[in-house]
């Protein structure tokens, strides 16, 4: 059988444009879906002239226009979105129910891979308003591809090491503090850091594997999961200097939402959920799911001393 053909839908975006690098490293048949609404955003237009030149194939299309939508997944077997969710930047995570509508009239759609990527949806029924929006969401647009019985994988990807690890877990900042840092409780709970680029080659992985075939699958590779504290002693090894540290207990890290905005109490809810419940790592992966590192054991995976070295 020959590579899947991929379509990538917000191949612009932070993980976007390396999920299409990472097809196209695999050798899959790459398209990207060109939206009509990119007007002057030449930034964009270039980037996807770039990846043209690689050897991905352009569609144009619209959300605004069904029609265009179906023809695009007409012609490819996967379809990977992967658009924002992120309250600061964009949040879009209804709009796939656009693209649902269209893979379900196409009708020739192996695997669906929504836009996920982060902490399980599935398992944070009990998250915190407001920010329990983004996982609302993400399991209405489940609802919707399992209704209409669309083969699909969930790819839980954990934390971003370029917003959670360069920055040590601080708010507010993507650079690591030079004197001084918050400890959220105790400093010991467990998460997981990824590389971007390994999160692309791990879900490029999963689309054509039977194993991953309606299932979620976790990126948890052993030596990227780290307390807070462990994160911050490795960039203190690797920078020799020893920052200050105040512990913030959960009863003041949730006064702080109290007041605060909507973007700001949705990052906190998720900052709560990750460092005080340990929400990425207080579970066993089951049956409806499978571990990325164990399936691919060939993928030679950042480890967070070669992220956070970066920025020295």
């Amino acid at each position: 059988m020959g590579k899947s053909r991929v379509l990538v839908v917000g191949g612009t975006g932070y993980i976007g444009k390396r999920i299409v690098k990472a097809s196209l490293a695999e050798g899959h048949p790459t398209y990207i879906l060109r939206r009509k609404e990119i007007g002057l955003d030449i930034d964009k237009l270039q980037m996807l002239l770039e990846f043209k030149r690689q050897g991905a194939r352009l569609i144009e299309g619209s959300f605004s226009d069904h029609r265009s939508l179906v023809e695009a997944v007409k012609q490819v077997d996967v379809v990977i979105c992967t658009m924002s969710g992120v309250h600061f930047r964009s949040h879009n995570l209804l709009m796939q129910l656009k693209l649902v509508d269209a893979i379900k009239e196409a009708g020739n759609v192996k695997r669906l891979l929504p836009s996920e990527f982060g902490i399980d949806a599935a398992r944070m029924e009990h998250a915190l308003e407001p920010g329990r929006v983004t996982f609302d969401e993400k399991m209405i647009v489940r609802r919707e591809i399992q209704e209409a019985q669309i083969p699909y994988t969930y790819v839980s990807a954990n934390c971003f090491a370029g917003y959670f690890a360069g920055n040590l877990a601080q708010m507010e900042t993507l650079l690591p503090p030079k004197d001084k840092l918050f400890i959220y409780g105790h400093g010991n709970v467990k998460a997981i850091y990824m590389d971007e680029d390994d999160i692309a080659t791990y879900t490029i992985k999963t689309i054509d594997d039977p194993r991953t075939l309606n299932k979620t699958v976790y990126l948890r590779p052993s030596e990227n999961i780290l307390t807070q504290r462990e994160l911050v002693e490795i960039w203190e090894k690797l920078s020799g200097n020893t920052l200050e540290k105040i512990t913030i207990s959960e009863e003041e890290f949730l006064a702080q939402m109290k007041g605060g905005d909507f973007v700001m109490q949705v990052g906190l809810g998720h900052f709560y959920h990750i460092f005080y419940e340990g929400c990425l790592t207080n579970f066993e992966i089951g049956e409806d799911g499978e571990e990325a590192s164990i399936l691919y054991p060939e993928v030679q995976y950042t480890r967070m001393h070669e992220y956070l070295s970066r920025y020295l």
